[in-house]
C-alpha cells in the first residue's frame, strides 16, 4: 500500500479556452470541470487508476466538496475534520496547453489538528510501502511539518518504516531534503531544483539536462536515495547512487498540465512497487506524466493509458560529489566519485 499525505487539499477547478488567454478581455471557456485534489491526492488517484492499493490522509470535514470528490471516485481516504473549507485551485489552460495557475492559500490548521494528522499518518503507515508527502503547506503551519512527520512514523516503526518520497517546494521541501536519514526519493521540477541546490535556474536546467543531472548530484551526495527530476517537456531525471539517466517521450500534444508532475511521481511509484530497474521506473514515470498532460483539466492516467515504449532512455555519466559536512543538501564537495 501506498500512503500520501495531502496537508493543504484543494478542489481543482480547470477552464479550457478555445483561444489565448486575453487579459482583461471576457472570453468563452470550451470546457470546465473540477475534481478533489492537490498533489498527494492526485498520486493515490494515479495509483488507485492502475488498481495500486493506496490512502489518501488530508483534513478537511466530512460534508467538504473535496472530502465529497474523492467519495465520488471511490479513492480511499481518512481525513481529519477541521471546521473549514478546504481551498480552491483554479488552472486555465490554453489551446497549445499553456496553463496558468491560480492557487488559494487554503484554511490554517491548529496545534491540535496537525498533531491528529500526524497520529493519523502514523497510525496508517502501518504495513505501507511509501509514505509519499506532497504540496504546500496551508499558512502558519511550519515548515519543518514534513520533517516532523517523517520523524515520528520513523521512531515508531524503526526498520520496517515505508520509504519516504517528498514532493513540495519552498522551504516545506529544503526541510524535508534535510531529513536525517534523508528522504528515500524526492521529486523536484526544474525550478524546486534550482532552489534546492543552488545550481542554475529552472529554465536553465530543464534545457540542460546534463547541468540539471548534476544538481541531482548534489542530492544524492547529502543522503537522499533517488532524485526524480521533472523537467516538462524535456522529460525527466533520475539520478541515484546506482546511476543516472534521462527519460523522453515522443512528443505528445498537450492538453493541460496540472497534475502532470503528481501523475509521473506515481507512474515512478507504481514501477517501484513492481520491482522494475531504475531505468524501467523512470521511463514509467516519463509515461505516467506524459499521458497526463494529453488529458484534460486535471485528470490522470491509469497504466493502460500510458505509453512507456515510446520513452526513449539514456544513461549520463556524471561526478557525484561527496559531501564533507552534514548541514545540508547545498553543502559544497570535498571529494568526487563518478556515476
Amino acid at each position: 500500500m501506498i500512503l500520501t499525505i495531502t496537508i493543504n487539499p484543494s478542489i481543482d477547478r480547470t477552464v479550457e479556452l478555445d483561444a489565448s488567454l486575453a487579459r482583461g478581455a471576457v472570453q468563452r471557456a470550451r470546457h470546465g470541470a473540477q475534481e478533489a485534489g492537490g498533489k498527494g491526492i492526485n498520486v493515490s488517484r494515479a495509483l488507485a487508476a492502475s488498481g495500486i492499493s493506496t490512502l489518501a490522509v488530508l483534513p478537511g470535514d466530512d460534508d467538504d466538496a473535496v472530502i465529497a470528490g474523492l467519495r465520488s471516485v471511490a479513492i480511499p481516504f481518512r481525513n481529519v475534520p477541521i471546521g473549514a473549507t478546504l481551498r480552491t485551485n483554479t488552472a486555465i489552460t490554453e489551446p497549445d496547453g499553456t496553463t496558468t495557475k491560480i492557487n488559494e492559500p487554503g484554511p490554517a490548521l491548529s496545534a491540535e489538528q496537525l498533531d491528529e494528522l500526524t497520529a493519523v499518518v502514523v497510525a496508517e503507515s502501518h504495513g505501507a510501502a511509501w509514505l509519499v508527502l506532497a504540496g504546500s503547506l496551508p499558512p502558519q503551519v511550519p515548515p519543518t511539518f514534513y520533517r516532523r512527520v517523517i520523524a515520528a512514523v520513523r521512531d515508531t516503526y524503526g526498520a520496517s518504516a515505508p520509504l519516504i518520497a517528498i514532493d513540495s517546494s519552498g522551504e516545506p521541501l529544503i526541510e524535508g531534503a534535510a531529513t536525517v536519514p534523508a528522504p528515500d526519493l524526492l521529486k523536484p521540477n526544474g525550478e524546486e531544483l534550482a532552489e534546492l541546490t543552488g545550481i542554475g535556474t529552472g529554465d536553465e536546467l530543464e534545457q540542460d539536462h546534463e547541468l540539471a543531472a548534476k544538481a541531482c548530484a548534489v542530492l544524492i551526495a547529502a543522503g537522499v536515495g533517488a532524485v526524480l527530476a521533472t523537467l516538462g517537456s524535456k522529460g525527466a531525471l533520475l539520478v541515484t547512487r546506482a546511476g543516472a539517466w534521462h527519460g523522453l517521450h515522443s512528443p505528445v500534444t498537450a492538453r493541460s498540465t496540472v497534475g502532470a508532475g503528481d501523475s509521473a511521481l506515481a507512474g515512478y511509484l507504481l514501477a517501484h512497487s513492481a520491482g522494475e530497474v531504475p531505468e524501467n521506473c523512470l521511463r514509467q514515470a516519463v509515461a505516467h506524466g506524459s499521458a497526463a498532460a494529453a488529458l484534460p483539466g486535471s485528470s490522470v492516467p491509469s497504466l493502460d493509458q500510458t505509453t512507456p515504449a515510446d520513452v526513449t532512455v539514456s544513461a549520463l555519466t556524471i561526478t557525484l560529489p561527496v559531501i564533507g559536512s552534514t548541514t545540508g543538501p547545498c553543502t559544497g564537495p570535498t571529494a568526487q566519485e563518478e556515476l
